[in-house]
């Protein structure tokens, strides 16, 4: 068994100006290397109204991520309610609850981080950050919305620049959505 740690992403996403706007780093680490310098850890679902992006183990991210599009699906795009469902079911199924990821998601209305012990987390400030450099990007990001005039998706990008400059699991191939 591989014990070696899976270092994988910056995630950072924002709701600022009436804008919406989420990024993540392309770089995928395992140990001491880099495997991957390209990698898209975000997307958008439910008719482009939802961003979301995702830190941890890959597998894991994407068998999170279909199930949280299944909920998104079956609550018409309702982001808090699928966040909590899908929250619900990662803490009490079998199977899902020995998932190691994280989600961010944000919509018009909400930026939440949806964990695997069942948390839904609102920040207060509409910014949410998970990953290996999450902190940096989100120390960054609040400073810029504080101090600047920055449109969303320009905090998103100067936020993950901050964190990649910081971070030794974070490059500067940055892939960035917005709403």
């Amino acid at each position: 068994m591989n014990t070696q740690q899976i270092h994988a992403t910056t995630i950072i996403g924002l709701r600022h100006n009436g804008r919406v706007a989420i990024g993540a780093d392309g770089q995928v680490t395992v140990g001491a290397t880099v495997m991957k310098q390209q990698s898209n850890k975000i997307r958008k679902l439910y008719k482009d109204s939802v961003l979301v992006g995702f830190a941890g183990s890959a597998a894991d991210a994407f068998s999170l991520l279909e199930r949280f599009e299944e909920k998104l699906e079956q609550h018409q795009g309702q982001l808090v309610r699928a966040a909590v469902e899908l929250a619900k079911l990662w803490r009490t199924d079998k199977y899902l609850r020995q998932l190691e990821a994280l989600l961010a998601v944000l919509d018009k209305e909400h930026a939440l981080i949806i964990s695997g012990t069942g948390d839904v987390i609102e920040p207060d400030d509409g910014i949410v950050a998970v990953g290996s450099g999450g902190s940096y990007a989100l120390s960054a990001a609040r400073m810029l919305v504080k101090h600047t005039k920055l449109d969303a998706k320009a905090v998103v990008r100067e936020s993950l620049d901050t964190a990649a400059d910081i971070c030794i699991y974070t490059n500067k191939n940055f892939h960035i959505e917005e709403l």
